[in-house]
């Protein structure tokens, strides 16, 4: 069945019955003979663009009927000129219906497609745990569009013998390429971060699985393919963290009614890029006390703009909802302002990862050889 776009408001319903009374009522009174067909027409072709199958019908039969009841009035229902006006109406009144057919075939094919991109996106994002030792863990990938759904924002929760490690990451680009960047990314940091002892080489390691996928790809993807991302490290029996920053936006502490934007030092070169010869910047370590939550966000957040071209900021707009709850809290609140702030359709995709440190409890960070929970 079509269905309105999210964009359009929902007294967009109404114009085909609008239509039909205006096409009516102007048949009625014009001096010449169904001057609003016209309007009749397009009230069956709107019909059947915006409503289902069984509104589009009830249009069409209110359109023939009131047609016949104009030709009636007018003396014409008898002869070829009231035939001819009857076969046009049916005829427009079938375009409605014909409409309705085509696009809910297409639209049918529409949700196939969205299941198995959904189905795909699942398989390589899946959910972080909702608690690893002392930490909460909540996650929110949200599309552009309700159409799209699947992009190049990423994220992963993992604990090590080196203490719970996080990513967030944004792919350049869209659809099945990014995706598969997304999953050597990923795939290249859960195996790295087991190994690497410093968020440095485990940055290296990542690396270098692109570059080796890149070999693959043309020259211009090689060049254009970057990944901006941020690596953090909570480390275990303090209250603080390490952040390793490449190219992506900062992330932000919330702690009682403050929300501060936490400086990672110099923003190194994005992943991909590691052919330039840049040196790789040093991790920055950070406070992250108890009760407190960690946001990390993608640009679809830090870029998204109101009305006036203004750019959202976090540290300033989520200040005024706190204090937060925990991640979940913290994430449901940031959705809505960024929502409320650009009043309608984003530009980009949104990825967002929170977690909270609890106020009891400590991290137990497994033994080395052992299996650590993922």
């Amino acid at each position: 069945m079509p269905s309105l776009s999210p964009r359009w408001p929902r007294y967009v319903e109404f114009a085909p019955s609008v239509l039909v009374a205006g096409g009516l009522v102007w048949d009625a009174f014009s001096p010449a003979d169904y001057w609003g067909d016209p309007m009749l027409t397009a009230a069956s072709v709107t019909a059947g663009a915006l409503l289902s199958l069984r509104h589009t019908l009830a249009i069409g039969a209110a359109i023939v009927g009131g047609v016949f009841a104009l030709t009636v009035k007018d003396g014409t229902a008898g002869d070829i000129v009231g035939y001819l006006e009857l076969i046009n109406t049916v005829f427009a009144a079938l375009m409605g219906v014909g409409v309705n057919r085509v696009i809910a075939r297409h639209g049918r094919r529409l949700d196939v497609v969205r299941s198995v991109a959904e189905a795909a996106q699942r398989a390589v994002l899946p959910a972080p745990p909702e608690r690893i030792g002392p930490l909460s863990i909540a996650a929110r990938y949200q599309a552009a569009q309700s159409e799209a759904r699947i992009g190049g924002d990423a994220y992963a929760v993992q604990r090590t013998p080196f203490g719970v490690r996080l990513l967030i990451a944004d792919v350049r680009g869209k659809g099945l390429g990014a995706v598969g960047a997304v999953s050597v990314l990923l795939g290249a940091f859960r195996e790295a971060a087991e190994e690497e002892p410093d968020l440095a080489t485990l940055a290296d390691r990542m690396e270098r699985a692109l570059l080796r996928e890149s070999e693959h790809t043309s020259e211009e993807d090689r060049l254009e393919g970057f990944i901006t991302a941020l690596l953090c490290e909570v480390l275990p029996g303090a209250a603080g963290l390490r952040l390793l920053n490449c190219g992506h936006p900062a992330p932000y502490l919330c702690h009682d009614d403050e929300v501060r934007v936490l400086e990672a030092g110099d923003p190194g070169l994005p992943l991909g890029m590691g052919t330039l010869g840049v040196e790789r910047t040093c991790p920055a370590d950070r406070p992250f006390p108890v009760g407190s939550t960690l946001l990390l966000v993608t640009d679809g957040v830090t870029e998204a703009r109101d009305r006036t071209g203004r750019f959202y900021d976090p540290a300033t707009q989520l200040a005024s909802q706190g204090p937060f709850r925990g991640p979940q809290d913290v994430i449901d609140q940031l959705v809505r302002d960024v929502e409320r702030w650009t009043g309608g359709p984003r530009d980009d995709d949104m990825a967002v990862l929170a977690l909270t440190r609890q106020r009891e409890g400590r991290m137990r960070i497994p033994r080395s050889g052992s299996s650590p929970d993922h």
